[in-house]
């Protein structure tokens, strides 16, 4: 019973992250559509800078509210392992955007610093993915450009990856 239960929690946080990475993936490129938040999008673009990790937290975590209980309705542990999965990938993704606004290089688990160059390159259409690029591959949105960091993120000290706008 016990077992049944670690493993629906497990699924259901596996599929909150995923659902999480492709809301994140969509909701970018429907701002670049002009369907969603289009004139604040566009000033971010202008502004190209985060609102520090909290305000980018806000941002993915409320709509997520709206759907954070449906794991409940199969199951208690399936229920906290997707709220804890679409907490957790809020969390990440805010994370994502801001160190790449504010350290691209720190970004070690992506080949390319997919939403850093999306602004650096001026893309409105390709590289909507933030925390990662596996939907704009999938979508065939993915545009590898040149990208040569200074130096390599396992070349900085451990406090680096922590040094980003928190607030």
């Amino acid at each position: 019973m016990v077992h049944n239960g670690i493993v629906q929690f497990c699924v259901a946080f596996i599929i909150a992250l995923i659902v999480g990475s492709l809301v994140e993936y969509a909701a970018h490129r429907w701002m670049h559509e002009g369907k969603v938040l289009k004139v604040r999008h566009a000033k971010h673009h202008r502004n190209l800078e985060g609102q520090g990790w909290f305000g980018e937290f806000k941002d993915y975590a409320t709509p997520g509210l709206a759907i954070i209980w449906v794991g409940f309705l199969f199951s208690v542990p399936a229920g906290i392992g997707f709220a804890i999965g679409a907490l957790g990938y809020a969390a990440f993704a805010a994370y994502a955007h801001q160190v790449q606004h504010e350290r691209p290089e720190l970004v070690f688990w992506l080949p390319q610093p997919v939403h850093y160059l999306h602004h650096r390159e001026n893309m409105w259409r390709h590289n909507f993915g933030i925390s990662q690029d596996i939907w704009d591959r999938v979508f065939a949105t993915y545009k590898p450009v040149e990208w040569q960091p200074e130096r390599r993120a396992r070349d900085y000290p451990l406090r680096s990856y922590i040094d980003i706008t928190w607030i």
